[in-house]
Formats: C-alpha cells, structure tokens, sequence
C-alpha cells in the first residue's frame, strides 16, 4: 500500500471542492407547500372585530408558527450526515482559514500540524540558502520525510523542510559497491535506479516509501541477527547546518560527530547527501511456517545464527507463531520445489466466513448499518489486511470479536504455509495493514553465539499481560533482531560487537474514520502500551522506537522518561551538538524540546 506524507488544502479550498462535487449529498426536497400555506394562513389572517384576548391569542399563534417554520428551515438547510449521531457534540464554530494554511500529518493521521511554511528545494543550494535564511530570520525549519512515523517526529507547526524533490542518485562505485543519494529519495526509488548495477541495500524495513534521509535519523531497522541497522549502512554524509553551514561527515572526518548525526533525529542538521554501502543484488527464498513459542525455545538460538532474515509474528489468545525466515537462493540447488497445501481461496475461507457472519450479525443489531446486498463489495476482491480491518472495523474493541478475528488469522497462516522467491526488495516487505497505533521496544538480547532468551520471555510476558487485562489486543505481535550500531542515539547502540537486540512491536488499528471510534481506540492502545510499561520496559531494559515514542502529558512521567533516556542515551553530548548547529533550534520541534530539554530553553 502506497503510504506518503499527507498535505491538505485550507478548508475554505476544501469546501468548494465539497460544494462543486457531483457525488455530494445534496439537502432533502424543501418541505410541502401546504405548511407554507398553513403558515401563511396563520400569520396573514385579518383579525375580526373582538375583545382584547382574541388578540392576544391570535398573536401568540402567529409566533408559533413562526418557529415552526424556522424549525423545518433550519433542519432542511443543514442535512446531517449519516454518522452524525456518532459524533461527538460541540458547539459550532467556524473560521476560514487562510489560502496559504496547510495541514500536513503522518501516514496515520494520529498527528497533524497546520502550517503556512513547507519548503521543497530542488538542489543543495537552494536547501543551503534556505537553512541560512531560517536561521538568521530565526524561523522553524524541522526536515520532514516522507511522513511515516506514528509519532509524528518530522512534524512541526513553524515550518518544515522537505527534500522529495532532491531525489537523485549522484554517484554509483560499483567495485565498492558504494552509491551517493540525495537524501530526499525513497527506498523503493534508490533500490530500483541501482539494480542495473547489480546492487541494493542490505536490509529493508517493512515498507518502501521512505525517504533514505528520514529512515537514517530515526534509527530504522530491518531484521536479521547478523545485520545492524539501517544506519549502520551510511559511510558518509553531508550535513546543512544552521550554525556551520554545510558539513561532510565520515568515520574518517569528525568521527564523533558522524557516529552522532547518523541517527541525529533531525536535530543536528538537513541530511542532504548520504554516501551508502550497498551489497550484490541476490535472490532469496522466503519460507513461512507456523510454530509455538514451547518448540521455538529448543531452536531459537538455531533460528538466529543459521537464517540470514528471521522475524515471529505472534497472534495474541493463540499459541500461533508464525516464523518468517530468508535465505539467499543456493548456488547449487536453487530455489526449493515446492507445492503448496491450500489455494489463496482456501487460506482466505476461515476470515471470509467469519467476515460474512460477523456482517449478518452487526447488522442485525444496528439496523443503521443495513444496505442493501447488491451495494457491497465482492469480498473475494480484498486482501488478507484489507478483510482484517474490515472485520475489525464491526467491533474493535469487542475483545471477543478480536479473538475471533485473530483465530482467523492463525488459520490463514496456517494454510499459507510454504516458499516464496524473489529478490530481497520484495521479499524483505511486509503488508502492515491499514491506519494504526505502533509501540515498537528494542532490548538486548545476549549474543549471536549466546542468545539471552530474554526475547522470548519478553513476549511470554507480554501475552500473559494481554489475557490477564482482557485486551483487544490484534495480530500480530512483531518480532524481529538486529545487529548492534555504533551510532550513540541508535536504540541499538551498543560497543560489543557480538550484541544482538531485539525489537517488538504492539498494534491497535484505526479501521475507521469514526471520530469517536477513533478516540476510543486511541485511548484503549495507551491503556495496552502503559501496561507494558510499567511491567515490561525497566525489567528487560527496553526503549522505544524513535518514531514510535510519544511524548507524556503528565509532567511526572515527562520527567520521569527524560530521566530515563538519560541512562541509556548521551543526552548531554547530543544537546551539545544542538547548541553549536543549531543554536536557535530552528531543526527543532516540540517532541525533541520535551525529550531533551535544553537548560537555556525559553
């Protein structure tokens, strides 16, 4: 599924769009002229010779009837949705926005901002000039990507910057097998400019739309016990600063400071060039299986070091595991003959049933819901994820439908069992599914040669927390491993160079457009993730995700995760760092001043 960052017109644009449109509910017919007639009657009657009382009534008439037809004006002139009734009441307001306001907000739609500064240069000069003029006129500036992570990290009201049109690949080594990019390319772009070359990217997030700029600053990983993350790729950078104007950095020039900016959260500089190490473009063969985590136990430390790409995908109120392994296709057997059990019909059966009776029975109880047959979709049309939110969209959180929905799951795992090739730009994705809340942790794992099995109690742990809290908790539970990365921000920082860690991901998915709904499913995924806070993070030393973490309201548990980031983290040398590129914090927004609060903050 195409994922980019959003960018909205103002809503007076909006509203003329909504105005002009042929399919927008028009009002209902104005009503029946005979109570125009009637009121008509009411008001003009020329009044008889009679006593003072006769008058009185006949005026107080007259005003009754005057509100009633204000009443039927009013309620023809402004029809209400079909989901209005789902709506939250508030008192009407309105203000037209300006032409030049835009609201820009993630993937998710979880975190918005509106702002009247959004800048794309087209060239390094331009972002230089830019950066230069921001910072003397001392106007917000914070490098945005392609809008991905939950957490909003990029966004910020005062203005952002935004290199999608800084795009290109530069420089192709293909004896070092080396590539130089502007940092505004996505991933899939990059991946398929260099495959002439022969080469790609060592490891891949689950998805492709990411600008290479925006996955380096957050600390993004792929999976795989021997592969780091995806900062570790980086050899050099060059770095547009407020204060220092532009810099290149590399392990060879100012050390420090490139371990430092390779996972700088944007607050360091606008990456605009990286200088990337690639590897031969190869085949892989993917084999999927299902397992439980008892068997996984006896050859977890098997499952690390022999399989090149490893991840588990646990379906909660299930003992399902499904394990994803990839390997590169053997030289001398090539890739496995193999025929699958079941059809892709036969693996849809279980979640296409369920789909249909849970239908009938929804509807059934809200007779608001009931349309007519030949209105909906042919369900044989959707995609495992698609008929998941679909399901999940009747009741999400109906703990008992979520189980069913996740049984569901399992069986079509189970039936999807099998081999898969291709090369590693497709088989390293994932379809994550639709709109959602994420909590990614990373937590040491032991060694490659000494696996801690600290992950695995982590998730036997976390799914005891899910049954014993009744949580509507949906599948899956993201597993995966990495490497250890030299860079200090990195949750996977780490000097030995045979640590391993672990990262695992909760969900809640936003299947609806519902406000209310929403709001609803908003507030029971931080009941999930504080849960596993306060009873998970401190004991296996776990921290979150840098576009996965969300900032507290409170300012005990602010200060308290501020406090805690200290012990992991350099705080203090990073926001040196802020103070000599960027002393008046242009690269900043409100998620970096709360997470590393600067002693001279205004």
């Amino acid at each position: 599924m195409f994922r980019s960052l959003s960018l909205k017109r103002s809503f007076k644009t909006h509203l003329k769009t909504l105005i002009h449109c042929p399919n927008h509910p028009q009002p209902p017919p104005p009503p029946s002229p005979v109570l125009f007639s009637s009121i008509r009657a009411l008001s003009t009657a020329s009044p008889p010779p009679s006593s003072s009382s006769d008058s009185e009534l006949r005026k107080y008439l007259g005003y009754t009837a005057l509100l009633a037809f204000c009443g039927v004006a009013t309620y023809y002139s402004f029809p209400f949705s079909e989901n209005a009734k789902h709506k939250k009441a508030q008192l009407f307001r309105y203000a037209p926005l300006p032409e030049d306001l835009h609201t820009v907000s993630n993937w998710s739609g979880t975190h918005e901002v509106q702002t009247r500064h959004f800048h794309q240069p087209e060239n390094l000069k331009q972002l230089e000039e830019l950066v230069k003029e921001s910072n003397e006129k001392r106007v917000k500036l914070r490098p945005v990507g392609s809008g991905l992570s939950p957490n909003g990290i990029g966004l910020a009201r005062g203005g952002m910057v935004n290199l999608a049109l800084m795009d290109k690949v530069l420089e192709v080594d293909k004896e070092k097998k080396r590539v130089r990019v502007q940092a505004g390319i996505r991933v899939q772009q990059l991946v398929d400019e260099i495959k002439d070359y022969g080469l790609t990217l060592q490891n891949f997030a689950s998805i492709r739309e990411q600008q290479i700029g925006g996955i380096l600053q957050v600390g993004a990983h792929g999976t795989g016990a021997k592969l780091p993350p995806i900062d570790e790729q980086i050899i050099s950078m060059k770095l547009v600063t407020p204060a220092k104007g532009t810099i290149e950095l590399s392990k060879e020039k100012d050390p420090e400071l490139f371990y430092l900016a390779r996972c700088g959260l944007g607050g360091l500089g606008v990456v605009a060039e990286v200088t990337i190490q690639c590897v031969e473009r190869q085949e892989l063969v993917e084999h999927t299986t299902v397992s439980n985590l008892k068997d996984l136990k006896k050859n977890h430390k098997k499952m690390l070091s022999e399989n090149k790409h490893v991840k588990y995908l646990y379906i909660p109120y299930t003992d399902t595991v499904v394990v994803v392994t990839c390997n590169p296709v053997s030289k001398w057997r090539g890739p496995p003959k193999f025929k699958p059990k079941h059809t892709t019909d036969e693996a849809m059966q279980d979640i296409r049933e369920l789909y249909k009776e849970s239908l009938k029975k929804y509807r059934a109880r809200d007779i608001t819901t009931k349309s007519s047959d030949s209105n909906e979709p042919n369900i044989n049309d959707f995609s495992f994820t698609e008929l998941r939110d679909k399901l999940l969209s009747l009741d999400p959180l109906n703990k008992d439908h979520v189980m069913k929905v996740n049984h569901a799951e399992a069986e079509f795992w189970r039936k999807s069992e099998g081999y898969r090739v291709g090369w590693s730009d497709d088989i390293l994705g994932f379809d994550c599914g639709g709109q959602q809340w994420v909590s990614e942790t990373c937590f040491p794992a032991g060694t490659l040669s000494k696996p801690s099995m600290k992950d695995l109690e982590y998730i036997e742990e976390l799914k005891k927390l899910i049954e014993t809290n009744e949580l509507p908790a949906p599948a899956p539970i993201e597993q995966r491993w990495t490497a250890h990365s030299q860079s200090p921000m990195s949750p996977a920082s780490s000097s030995a160079e045979d640590d391993i860690f672990s990262w695992v991901g909760i969900i809640m998915y936003l299947p609806t457009m519902d406000a209310r709904q929403r709001k609803e499913i908003t507030e029971e995924f931080f009941h999930y993730r504080h849960l596993t806070q306060s009873q998970l993070w401190d004991k296996y030393s776990a921290y979150e995700h840098w576009a996965k973490i969300e900032v507290p309201k409170d300012k005990e548990e602010l200060e308290a995760l501020q406090a805690r980031l200290k012990t992991r983290f350099p705080v203090d040398a990073y926001n040196k760092a802020r103070r000599e590129l960027d002393p008046n914090r242009i690269l900043s927004n409100n998620i970096l001043e709360k997470l590393f609060p600067l002693s001279d903050n205004v």
